[in-house]
């Protein structure tokens, strides 16, 4: 696929996942990448994985929860390879409780991380991208943010939030070649969903079309397609990663 090879990415949430997911395959297609989250020995692993492989990366501990480690980190990232072309906002946490009995410290951990990171994040690499102007913003959203879920109030209201941003700035900066869009994944079998309840997950497969649960590398080769020259006129976008659970 064009476009990738020289290009620079920044990846959130990489140790594991989904984020993982996304370093690997943007590094396999030519990217050279700063794999961020808060695992730096899982981070040290990621990158070493991708230089063994012929790639080029670099890990940086970041917690996005925490504006200066957001600041330090892109600097960093600039430091190291010139460039931002292309962030992943990919970090997330969950903290499940049914609204009337969720605690504010539970709503705010997942806003903070879900939602105010990628703000932040954007702000901290958008200057690398107007000054060039090429860019690519790829935030990974959820198809709770645009369903909600019982339970999940914080969680799915971040992620709705996280669309809207998407929308907002992607009209901001539409003028200097930069795209912004989201990729919604549906029922993805890692970590994070491993623990979802039994039947939440039996429910959500008997209503995928497809018949079964998606992969860490289908939202890995949408977030390629979207980091891509081919993509270059789609904009404001929230491209469904879900198996037909939801569509239109």
């Amino acid at each position: 696929m064009a476009g990738l090879d020289g290009r620079v990415a920044l990846v959130t949430g990489a140790s594991q996942g989904i984020g993982r997911a996304c370093a690997l395959v943007l590094a396999q297609a030519g990217s050279k990448v700063a794999v961020c989250a808060r695992s730096q020995e899982k981070l040290e692993q990621l990158a070493q994985e991708i230089t063994s492989a012929g790639g080029e990366a670099t890990p940086l501990k970041m917690d996005v929860a925490s504006e200066d480690e957001i600041k330090s980190g892109a600097k960093a990232a600039i430091a190291r390879f010139g460039k931002i072309d292309i962030l992943v906002n990919n970090a997330g946490i969950t903290r499940d409780q049914l609204v009337m009995r969720m605690k504010r410290a539970d709503w705010d951990a997942v806003i903070a991380t879900n939602l105010t990171g990628p703000f932040l994040l954007i702000q901290a690499v958008i200057g690398s991208m107007v000054k060039q102007r090429w860019g690519r913003i790829i935030n990974i959203a959820s198809i709770f943010g645009q369903t909600g879920q019982a339970g999940q109030a914080n969680y799915a209201s971040a992620k709705a939030g996280l669309i809207g941003l998407t929308m907002a700035v992607a009209r901001e900066v539409a003028s200097r070649n930069i795209t912004v869009n989201a990729v919604a994944p549906g029922l993805i079998e890692t970590a994070m969903t491993s623990v979802l309840p039994a039947d939440l997950k039996e429910g959500m497969l008997k209503s995928i079309p497809l018949g079964h649960t998606g992969t860490d590398l289908d939202v890995a080769q949408a977030v390629k397609f979207l980091a891509s020259e081919e993509a270059g006129y789609i904009t404001g976008q929230v491209l469904k990663v879900n198996g037909g659970i939801l569509m239109g």
